[in-house]
């Protein structure tokens, strides 16, 4: 991964850290939503919600828009995928691990018969 990559996994998971940006989460990627209406299911300010808003938006994984005098937040899926690919290559280097413990263990097996 290249350092920009790196930063771009660094925010992603930053912002999917907290119970409620992914809470937030759930509900954009359900459907778009007022900043306000994301705000009253909450038991903070509005204040608070909307620093957990930017911090989803300055990630990638929200994207705003105005309509009105509203603010409607809608989830970015594409960020999501890109969140379950970081993962899945993890998982990738994980089970290869995995597959190589199993091998030294079967390799010894051998050798005691």
């Amino acid at each position: 991964m290249s350092e920009t990559d790196e930063d771009r996994a660094d925010a992603l998971f930053h912002a999917l850290s907290d119970r409620t940006r992914r809470d937030i989460m759930r509900r954009v990627l359900a459907g778009e939503h007022s900043v306000s209406a994301l705000a009253a299911k909450y038991d903070m300010s509005f204040a608070a919600v909307q620093k957990h808003v930017a911090v989803l938006q300055k990630s990638g994984l929200l994207v705003k828009r105005r309509s009105g005098r509203e603010q409607l937040a809608t989830g970015d899926v594409e960020a999501v995928r890109a969140v379950s690919s970081m993962l899945a290559e993890l998982e990738q280097v994980w089970r290869g691990r995995i597959a190589r413990i199993d091998e030294l263990i079967a390799t010894q097996l051998h050798r005691k018969e």
